[in-house]
């Protein structure tokens, strides 16, 4: 049998295997969920503003909502004016829910009838009404005119000079950088862990001294990579081709076609190279132990920079994509599979800073896939307690 023709065996059933078991299919559809609903959050927020506070006057005060309708507009809120017969329908208009506040206007302030509480923002809009007529009285006071005052103060504006505009697609980028890490971090979780799994399982069954006898260990090796892999790249592909999709369908991904796909397709591109290092280091540590309870403490520290590649992620980069700490790790083969994508996705790694990353990752792989070969080969037949690392480097 060729080469090639065992390591496609192997890592077709593999994937058979692996894609029939309803985890799998559990964890797809929840994914797919995820990143398909989650531009259709991002759309209804955006298009639903702050809720309109309704707020009742009496027909003697009913000059005074144009004036809160104004101020309502300046503030940010949106605000319904409803003038009611008297102080008696006002009150009756509260207790029945249909207005939040009557509001009774006067020279020494505005009161304010509640059911229970009165919202910060509409406290902060009497409040300011308020001020602005006790300022207008006074002016008046004095002989002056409140509109031309008023009109002079609206005048003097704060001019500003930007030396670094604002990127309007910011928060576009920051969903996206976030989705690219999380997919990724997922993904190399969930998958690389399977990998592990796998070889306990055939080991402990001993499947493997069958598989053993008519392939070669770099074959079965590199079959269960493969197959395994493939796996996981469903797990990208159809979660963020659905968020994309979405997110351009519904108006929430304002982004060009080229930016969106394009991060997609190069966080496909960091998966291959971030699961070909992931899943050698997890199937060389699962040929060292024989149960699945000893498979935990294994691979904890392969684990562990991959959680500190995301909570990193996460933390810092919304807050301060160009920090130099992500930057520097964002080359390492370890971290760069989770930051390096964030970055490119915020726009913040130059396409030669992601060659060069990627590089390095992918030579990581090469060096591991003599390492993890040799550790396979030497452990993976060995039954009982854990195979310390130094006797499962040691010349078969």
């Amino acid at each position: 049998m060729r080469s090639s023709t065992a390591v496609g065996l192997v890592a077709g059933r593999e994937l058979r295997v692996r894609m029939r078991s309803k985890a799998f299919a559990i964890t797809l559809a929840i994914a797919a969920v995820l990143f398909a609903g989650f531009p259709v959050v991002m759309h209804f927020v955006q298009h639903h503003g702050p809720s309109t506070e309704k707020v009742a006057l009496t027909q003697a005060d009913a000059a005074v909502g144009g004036q809160l309708d104004a101020l309502a507009t300046a503030l940010g809120q949106n605000l319904e004016v409803r003038t009611v017969a008297d102080a008696a329908a006002g009150v009756a208009a509260v207790k029945a829910g249909d207005v939040a506040a009557f509001a009774q206007p006067s020279a020494s302030g505005t009161r304010v009838t509640v059911d229970k509480s009165l919202s910060a923002q509409l406290r902060a809009l009497f409040q300011t009404y308020d001020r602005q007529a006790a300022l207008d009285a006074q002016i008046r006071k004095l002989g002056g005119d409140p509109a031309q005052v008023s009109s002079a103060v609206a005048a003097a504006q704060v001019t500003v000079t930007t030396l670094r505009p604002a990127d309007p697609l910011r928060s576009q980028r920051l969903a996206i950088a976030i989705a690219a890490g999380l997919l990724m971090y997922m993904s190399l979780m969930t998958v690389g862990q399977i990998v592990a799994q796998g070889v306990v399982e055939e080991k402990s069954s001993r499947v493997v001294e069958l598989l053993l006898s008519t392939l070669k260990p770099w074959q079965l090796l590199a079959g269960k990579v493969i197959g395994t892999g493939t796996l996981g790249l469903v797990q990208i592909l159809v979660p963020g081709a659905l968020g994309v999709g979405v997110g351009i369908a519904t108006g929430t991904i304002s982004i060009s076609l080229s930016g969106s796909v394009g991060s997609l397709l190069w966080a496909l591109v960091w998966y291959l190279a971030g699961f070909i290092v992931y899943a050698l280091l997890f199937a060389a540590v699962g040929a060292t132990v024989s149960r699945q309870e000893d498979l935990g403490g294994a691979m904890a520290p392969i684990i562990l920079p991959l959680v500190a590649a995301w909570v990193i992620g996460i933390s810092v980069v919304p807050g301060d994509p160009g920090n130099g700490l992500v930057g520097v790790l964002s080359y390492i083969p370890l971290f760069a599979p989770v930051l390096m994508p964030m970055r490119y996705a915020m726009g913040t790694a130059e396409l030669w800073q992601v060659l060069v990353a990627l590089a390095l990752t992918l030579a990581l792989g090469v060096v591991l896939l003599r390492f993890a070969g040799r550790v396979y080969r030497n452990s993976v037949l060995r039954s009982g307690a854990r195979v310390p690392l130094r006797e499962a480097l040691k010349a078969a």
